[in-house]
């Protein structure tokens, strides 16, 4: 009976380590989130000299709270520069000289674009370009710089 009842218990407890699981897989794979087809967004678009491992996808935030994701993203056969294509909430406003940049959940973690809102009367439209930009800090390249000094010195 003990050896049953013992049996039941872990059996439960793996269950439920399945469904937790399950549960954190079905929330990372859930991008739509608030980009679902129940509202409605704008374009915006945002160039970088250097985007690091920016995917599509990737969240557009504010104060650390999301108002789009990135949609897409292409490099300019004129500038060579990667111009990232932003939907964002058409919820959210954002002045005309609000600027962009790329940013680093934690150390090595996700990179997301940060927006940061001027003091413009003037907002965005659909199809504007966000005309300031902060690129990617990218490790390699801050090691490199970093080791490149110390042996100068």
């Amino acid at each position: 009976m003990r050896r049953i009842t013992i049996d039941f218990l872990v059996g439960v407890f793996v269950l439920i380590g399945f469904a937790a699981i399950a549960f954190l897989t079905i929330q990372v794979a859930n991008h739509s989130g608030m980009m679902s087809n129940n509202y409605k967004s704008y374009t915006l678009y945002a160039n970088f000299n250097n985007i690091g491992s920016l995917n599509i996808s990737a969240p557009v935030k504010v104060s650390g709270f999301n108002v789009g994701r990135v949609s897409n993203i292409t490099l300019n056969q004129k500038t060579y520069q990667a111009q990232v294509t932003l939907q964002i909430n058409d919820n959210y406003k954002f002045s005309s000289d609000s600027s962009a940049q790329i940013l680093t959940t934690g150390l090595l973690g996700e990179q997301y674009i940060g927006l940061q809102s001027g003091a413009d009367s003037e907002y965005l439209k659909d199809g504007d370009t966000i005309s300031i930009t902060s690129s990617a800090l990218v490790l390699e390249d801050l090691i490199g710089k970093f080791m490149t000094n110390m042996s100068n010195k």
